[in-house]
């Protein structure tokens, strides 16, 4: 089961292109679904079992033993999906007759609403940002104000490269999930802004590797992570 599964992910990252965070998910649900069968078969006296053997009594039962175990709806119905998707794969690659997580549900899962930002929020952290005229202030206050002015989100943000700003036409290339690329719009104080940031600050930052192409840097010139922009969001 363990070489079926790394071919599935190989085609998740190969064909739908999926966030290495998304596979890396996929990866521990099915290999701790993979874990929990073969320890049943093992306490059933067998060695090992075969993909055909695998049934819905089986999938149920795992569901019922991770909700025993404490994982909250979410967890479960992560799970759900990544199980489902590979039984699907595997049923449209000729590997398995039936699909045995048809008509299997996933629980329910009630999300809260999202917390949002009050306008003088935004406000006092951009001006805040302005006021410290050092690289890291400028490179923050230029951040700051591209997602504001895009939505765009801070997986994309880490994405983009200096080459992806058009000064001429007021946009940004964004690439998001599934490699879509679209251009946003941008104003005339978001573009002055990363000029500045541009012209006085990222210089400073990639002096120890000017061969980086990332917009937005960290202290030591490279790339900045989503975990790095959390950290300067916290500090901020």
């Amino acid at each position: 089961m363990n070489e079926r599964i790394e071919a599935f992910l190989a085609y998740l990252q190969a064909e739908r292109s999926l966030s290495p965070n998304t596979i890396s998910a996929y990866r521990n649900d099915l290999f701790q679904f993979a874990t929990y069968l073969q320890g049943e078969a093992e306490r059933q006296g067998g060695i090992d079992f075969a993909m055909s053997t695998i049934d819905r009594d089986q999938i149920t039962a795992y569901f019922l033993h991770l909700r025993d175990r404490g994982y909250s709806a979410a967890s479960i119905a992560r799970k759900t999906a990544a199980i489902r998707s590979f039984f699907q794969y595997l049923r449209r690659n000729g590997e398995v007759t039936n699909d045995p997580t048809q008509g299997i549900g996933s629980p329910e899962v009630k999300k809260p609403l999202p917390r949002t930002v009050e306008d003088d929020q935004v406000q006092a952290l951009l001006s805040f940002c302005e006021a410290r005229e050092t690289p890291e202030g400028l490179r923050d206050h230029a951040m700051l104000r591209l997602l504001s002015a895009t939505g765009m989100r801070v997986g994309e943000l880490v994405l983009v490269n200096v080459d992806d700003v058009d000064f001429d036409n007021r946009r940004v290339r964004v690439i998001g999930r599934g490699n879509r690329e679209r251009h946003l719009p941008l104003d005339d104080l978001t573009l002055e802004s990363i000029r500045t940031y541009l012209a006085q600050a990222r210089g400073f930052l990639t002096r120890n590797g000017p061969e980086q192409t990332a917009l937005v840097v960290n202290q030591r010139g490279q790339r900045l992570t989503r975990q790095g922009f959390w950290l300067i969001m916290k500090g901020l």
